[in-house]
């Protein structure tokens, strides 16, 4: 008996059988209603017989990537555009017992969140185990399970991709007959074809995907919504396999959906975009969310013109307008990934353009080839992932150091992307590009999103989303940002986490190699001032690591929480995100942080050289799969098996590392060796001086002492966080030297890491005077102000208080949900 989830608990569930039927490919028409805040419009879902009902290959077994069959491929092509289906169509008055089919509108069929018929706790993982166990219970209609929440379903019905004229080139049979039965397994067969062509039929495919997904309805299917899932059935239908495998779904998004957010941007124009985790975008479209379920999609988006729409697409999408004032953009994506990756953002968007900027680093015309050429001997070797037109086995793709790239924001910061931005894009693409080879994705986005995302930054396929905040106060932080997303299109996108409580596999890869890449992207400085910088970084992450244990639940500083059974799924296929839902988990760093002390030890255990080329080989092995730990970690100790020898093992690993709480034994002995770095003994220096300094002020009262003015040196940004910090720890700084400090060195002029630091000085000495840097970082630096609201209440200090509500009363109407929560649980 499968484990029944308790919704009310902080795992978020998993609720699609993939193990029955798998989506291959998505189409999406929709239209955007910014007056109303709903995303409306139809779903077209092609599905294969999941890995429990298909055939055992000749070795009398699958793995993790040979479950799928090939997937639907597709290249840059002419944007076809679909027509709006009627969604009226839907108000049939037919009514049925069991399950609801389609309804006069929300309130006769909805409960009040909006869940057809009496059933909205029936979706439970063991359900659907129960209603498709077709072994034990052949009497029982088969039931598909997809992910879907805070959605209106309108209506569910067959698709029938028989009636596409020329559609029979994919029937194996001589003639189309009328026996219902044959029709039925006729129209999987169709699907069957069309989503197993080779990757160099991709026109054809993308043709007739749009040529089925406008096919008419053969009849409507019986569906529930729960908390969690959208269940579909087809009376008389008992197994996947008979199950129709192209289905279409009329849906409209509620204004309260968490998986997008509508809110207004930085110039005060309307907008919306999806905010990825935790719920990921089963609150945008039905779907299957499990990262097995590896998919590629189409989409239609319809929006008012003068917004600008962008995508996880190939293609850069041209609007065409389909009548007055309504435009069109259609993206597509030929790489099967997680449906969690899709991304979309409609706004007003200003694309942030140089003049003088060459054609080289703005086309495909910039080649190079990436350091010591001989370790991608690998190229020459067959991809290990199912197929799709890879840009690994492109020879013109893998030459290509800086991929065609664009940047937009809104219009007020546009200047100050021309400024901070859009020359570091180009860099730190080449240091990728020279560390990891060839870039698995044809093109990239940037966007400035609103104030209100929770996050530095977000790396969906072709698109990055970065806050606001890293562009003020110089490069340093907008670039090792930059390179930290640029990073996620190879572990992330590229390589994923074949289970999802293992995201050090993402953050840990991204946050070891912006290091890497921010180095290389900054060809001025030296070996010895790079590792220098280094070596700060690592301090300033072990004292982040440090405080973060110290203040969190273990159960969240675990990198493997579900140890063994990490990957496991049940019968179904369906699972859990072991703490998904904990709103908390979303602010802490220790996945970023432990995982980067792994792979930093790992490489200072094996030399930094033989590391990079064992990255490159795990990349070029692993590219369009799904991993687990054991996967990189065998690898690389087959590379090296001297470390065997020296008690280097994957168990070793894992206990050391993934598998408890707490900072990890071998970096226990660490911490103390960085203090011996020439920027950190610098920062000591100053410290010691500032100490000094508060010391004699406060002595000598009000009296000024002009022959013991004292010189300070310039710091870099990362020695400024570290200043900040170590003055943190002093028991009482005086007014006037914190009134020196912010002009010493310009603090309201710095990076967000800088000015964060310096308002938690202001609020923990009651700096009165710096109150209003405080006020402006929780307005305008929202995806790191959130634990200020916490000190600003816990001093019990009635000013500070008043500030803390201030300021949330303005932004908790457009703040991030989970933020919100956090804050409020603060203040209230």
């Amino acid at each position: 008996m499968e484990t029944q989830l308790d919704p009310m608990k902080d795992d978020l569930p998993l609720m699609a059988n993939t193990s029955y039927m798998l989506v291959k490919h998505y189409i999406l028409d929709l239209d955007v209603d910014f007056k109303s805040k709903v995303i409306e419009g139809v779903i077209v879902l092609f599905f294969e017989t999941g890995s429990r009902y298909r055939k055992t290959s000749s070795t009398g077994k699958e793995d993790c990537q040979s479950q799928f069959d090939e997937t639907c491929k597709m290249t840059a092509s002419e944007p076809c555009h679909i027509p709006v289906t009627n969604v009226s169509a839907c108000s049939s008055k037919k009514e049925y017992n069991d399950f609801a089919v389609c309804g006069k509108g929300e309130e006769d069929t909805s409960d009040k969140s909006g869940n057809h018929s009496n059933k909205e706790q029936a979706s439970g993982i063991s359900s659907s185990k129960d209603c498709c166990d077709i072994e034990n219970h052949g009497n029982k209609d088969f039931l598909l399970v997809l992910d879907c929440c805070d959605l209106s379903v309108l209506k569910v019905e067959e698709v029938d991709v028989a009636a596409v004229s020329g559609i029979e080139k994919f029937t194996r049979s001589a003639k189309l007959t009328d026996v219902s039965k044959e029709l039925e397994n006729l129209r999987n067969q169709i699907i069957h074809e069309l989503v197993t062509l080779p990757a160099d039929r991709w026109k054809e495919q993308l043709y007739y995907f749009t040529r089925c997904s406008q096919a008419p309805g053969c009849g409507e299917l019986q569906f529930t919504t729960g908390t969690w899932s959208l269940e579909i059935k087809k009376s008389g239908i008992q197994t996947p396999t008979d199950f129709p495998h192209a289905i279409r779904i009329w849906y409209k998004t509620k204004p309260e959906g968490r998986s997008v957010t509508w809110t207004t941007d930085q110039s005060g124009r309307p907008c919306v975009y999806t905010m990825g985790s935790p719920i990921n975008n089963r609150a945008l479209f039905p779907c299957q969310e499990p990262p097995v379920a590896l998919s590629t999609w189409q989409a239609s988006v319809r929006t008012a013109a003068g917004f600008v729409v962008l995508m996880s697409g190939e293609n850069s999408a041209e609007p065409v307008q389909l009548q007055e004032g309504i435009l069109s953009w259609y993206y597509y994506v030929t790489m099967p990934m997680p449906a969690s990756t899709f991304t979309i953002a409609v706004g007003c968007w200003q694309e942030v353009k140089k003049q003088s900027f060459t054609a080289a680093t703005q086309t495909n015309t910039e080649f190079s080839l990436p350091s010591s050429q001989a370790n991608f001997r690998w190229h020459e070797e067959i991809c290990g992932h199912v197929e799709y037109p890879c840009r690994f086995q492109n020879p013109a793709a893998r030459l290509q150091a800086v991929i065609p790239y664009r940047v937009f924001a809104p219009w007020c910061l546009v200047e100050h992307c021309e400024e901070r931005l859009l020359h570091l894009i180009p860099e730190c693409l080449s240091a990728a590009y020279t560390t990891l080879g060839t870039h698995p994705f044809s093109r990239l986005d940037v966007l400035i999103v609103p104030s209100n995302f929770s996050s530095l930054g977000m790396a969906s396929p072709h698109i990055i989303f970065l806050s606001q905040s890293v562009l003020p106060g110089g490069s340093h932080l907008c670039g090792t940002r930059l390179c930290h997303e640029i990073a996620h299109a190879w572990f992330g996108l590229a390589i994923g986490a074949r289970d999802w409580t293992e995201e050090w596999i993402s953050e840990g890869f991204a946050t070891f190699l912006e290091d890497i890449f921010w180095a290389r992207a900054q060809q001025q400085l030296s070996h010895d001032e790079v590792k220098g910088q280094q070596e700060l970084k690592a301090l300033l992450r072990w004292r982040r690591l440090r405080d973060e244990v110290q203040n969190s639940e273990e159960d969240l500083q675990v990198l493997r929480p579900k140890k063994e059974s990490t990957g496991e799924l049940s019968e179904s296929g369906a699972s859990v995100v072991k703490h998904g839902l904990k709103a908390e988990k979303i602010f802490m760093q220790v996945h970023y942080l432990k995982g980067y002390f792994l792979l930093r030890s790992l490489a200072r255990t094996i030399g930094e050289a033989s590391y990079l080329a064992s990255l490159r080989k795990f990349v070029h092995k692993f590219h369009g799969q799904l991993v687990l730990s054991q996967d990189f970690l065998c690898m690389l100790l087959e590379d090296i098996p001297e470390q065997k020898e020296s008690g280097l093992t994957v168990e070793s690993i894992f206990q050391n590392w993934l598998d408890t709480s707490g900072i990890p034994k071998p970096l226990l002995e660490e911490g103390e060796t960085w203090k011996e770095c020439q920027l950190v003994q610098q920062v000591s220096g100053e410290v010691t001086k500032w100490i000094q300094t508060n010391q004699r002020i406060r002595k000598s009262g009000k009296k000024k002492r002009k022959r013991d003015e004292v010189i300070f040196q310039k710091l870099l940004p990362d020695q400024l966080v570290l200043l900040l910090e170590s003055l943190l720890e002093e028991k009482t700084l005086c007014p006037r030297i914190l009134q020196c400090l912010e002009k010493t060195y310009q603090l309201q002029e710095q990076d967000a890491e800088v000015r964060h630091r310096w308002c938690e000085l202001v609020v923990k000495h009651k700096y009165v005077p710096g109150y209003g840097d405080v006020e402006k970082f929780l307005r305008e630096d929202q995806a790191m102000g959130v634990y200020l609201y916490g000190e600003l209440m816990v001093n019990e200090d009635a000013k500070q208080q008043e500030l803390a509500h201030k300021c949330f009363a303005a932004a908790r109407e457009h703040m991030d949900a989970s933020s919100a929560k956090v804050v409020a649980e603060m203040l209230f």
